[in-house]
C-alpha cells in the first residue's frame, strides 16, 4: 500500500503532526476540545497529574491522569476551519503509521467531548442553563468537501431545515450530523436540542453592529423551525464540523453547551465563569468515570 505523500500528513521534525505539533504518545483517546486556548489549563487544573504540555499556534494541547483515566484537552480556536485542521490531525494520530505514512489496520475509535459556550434560540432554554447537542446542522459548508451520508430521517429534516434557510435567500447548502447517542446519554440531566453551527459571530447569527443584514428573519425562522418534535435550541460555531468528522471517521462525538445568552429574550449572563466552570467539573466527572 502506498503511502500518504508528506504534502499530505506533515510531521515535524519532532515526529510530531504538523498544526498540533503533538506526538502520538503525547495524545490520550477521550478529548475533550475547548475553543478558547485559556480553557484547556482551566480544565487541566482538575487534573491528578500532568504528563504532557504542548502549545503551537492557537493549538494548546495538555494530557494527563484523573485517577487511572488518561484524558487529553485540545483548543481548536474558534470556527469549523480549525475543527478541520484539529480532528483530521487528532485521527492521523491514531490511525496512520508515522514512519510509513500508511493507514492502521486496526483503527482507534476516540470520544471527543466539545465544552464550549454558546446562544440560545428559544426562551426556555434560558442563560445559564446547559445543553446537548443532538444533532448539529452546518450552515457553514465544512461538510459539504467531504463524501458524506445521511440517514433517511436525517436527509428529511434537511430538506425541511434547507427551505426554512432559502426563505431569506441563498446563503449555504446546510448539512447535518447527528451526535453520539452512547455519550448523549451521559447527559440526559441536560437540555437536549439541535445546534446550528454558523461561519460567523456577527452577521451569521443575526447580529448587526454597522453592516446591514442580508436575511434579517433568519434567527426569528430558526426559532420557530420544528420538525417531528425536534426544534433548534442554540447556535454557536463547530458543533457540526465535530460531529460531521467524527461520523465521518469513526469517532464518538458530544457537543456540551453553557448557554451564555438567550438572543430570544437579549439576555447574556452576569458570570460566565460560573458556568462554564460548573460545565467544566461535571463533564470532567462523566469522562473520568466512563
Amino acid at each position: 500500500m502506498a503511502g500518504i505523500a508528506r504534502s499530505e500528513l506533515i510531521i515535524n521534525n519532532r515526529g510530531a503532526i504538523y498544526h498540533l505539533d503533538v506526538r502520538p504518545e503525547e495524545i490520550a483517546p477521550s478529548i475533550i476540545l475547548a475553543g478558547d486556548p485559556d480553557r484547556v489549563p482551566a480544565i487541566s487544573k482538575h487534573f491528578d497529574h500532568i504528563e504532557f504540555q504542548l502549545n503551537n499556534r492557537e493549538f494548546i494541547t495538555h494530557t494527563g491522569y484523573i485517577g487511572h483515566k488518561r484524558i487529553s484537552v485540545v483548543s481548536t480556536g474558534i470556527g469549523t476551519d480549525n475543527i478541520d485542521i484539529v480532528l483530521n490531525e487528532l485521527d492521523a494520530l491514531f490511525n496512520v503509521d508515522f514512519e510509513t505514512g500508511t493507514v492502521k489496520e486496526q483503527l482507534t475509535s476516540l470520544r471527543f467531548f466539545r465544552v464550549g459556550t454558546s446562544g440560545s434560540l428559544q426562551k426556555d432554554v434560558p442563560v445559564d442553563s446547559l445543553l446537548a447537542s443532538t444533532h448539529g446542522l452546518g450552515i457553514d459548508n465544512l461538510l459539504n468537501f467531504y463524501k458524506a451520508a445521511n440517514t433517511e430521517a436525517e436527509m428529511e429534516l434537511l430538506r425541511e431545515f434547507s427551505a426554512n434557510l432559502a426563505a431569506g435567500g441563498t446563503l449555504a447548502i446546510p448539512y447535518i450530523s447527528a451526535g453520539s447517542s452512547a455519550l448523549l446519554a451521559l447527559f440526559g440531566g441536560y437540555q437536549h436540542g439541535i445546534t446550528v453551527t454558523c461561519p460567523g459571530f456577527y452577521a451569521p447569527q443575526g447580529r448587526v453592529v454597522r453592516a446591514a443584514l442580508r436575511d434579517p428573519g433568519m434567527i426569528d425562522r430558526f426559532t420557530a423551525f420544528a420538525w417531528k418534535g425536534r426544534r433548534i435550541t442554540n447556535f454557536e460555531m463547530e458543533t457540526a464540523g465535530i460531529y460531521g468528522l467524527s461520523n465521518l471517521l469513526g469517532h464518538q462525538a458530544i457537543s456540551l453547551n453553557a448557554i451564555l445568552a438567550n438572543r430570544i429574550t437579549g439576555e447574556f449572563t452576569a458570570d460566565a465563569k460560573a458556568i462554564v466552570d460548573r460545565l467544566i467539573r461535571e463533564t470532567l466527572e462523566i469522562v473520568s468515570g466512563n
